[in-house]
């Protein structure tokens, strides 16, 4: 089965903040490199979302929360029918979400 991969809004602001930093206290190189990582690494989600383990976020949700590791962040997603949302790409040393906090 193939699924449809959606960023959702506050993703898509997250990660170009993510690369707004890595692109200042990096370099633009740095920043270009892990934007393009990201990229490969979520179309990787089509063919095979489940095999990413479950984020430590996912006690605190009805639904189900993975997370694929795209250091130095994570990368919060949940399967819905035919189609991945991409939640949120949080900085690794960031603490977990909490169900107050989505």
């Amino acid at each position: 089965m193939r699924y449809a991969v959606v960023i959702q809004p506050p993703a898509a602001e997250e990660i170009d903040a993510a690369f707004l930093y890595i692109a200042e206290h990096s370099s633009p190189d740095t920043a270009v490199n892990w934007f393009n990582n990201l990229e490969t690494r979520l179309e990787t989600l089509a063919t095979m979302p489940r095999r990413c383990s479950f984020a430590p976020e996912d006690e605190y949700f009805a639904e189900e929360i993975r997370n694929l590791l795209v250091e130095p962040y994570r990368v919060l997603f949940t399967i819905r029918k035919g189609t991945v949302h991409i939640l949120h790409v949080r900085h690794m040393a960031r603490r977990t979400l909490e169900q107050s906090d989505s």
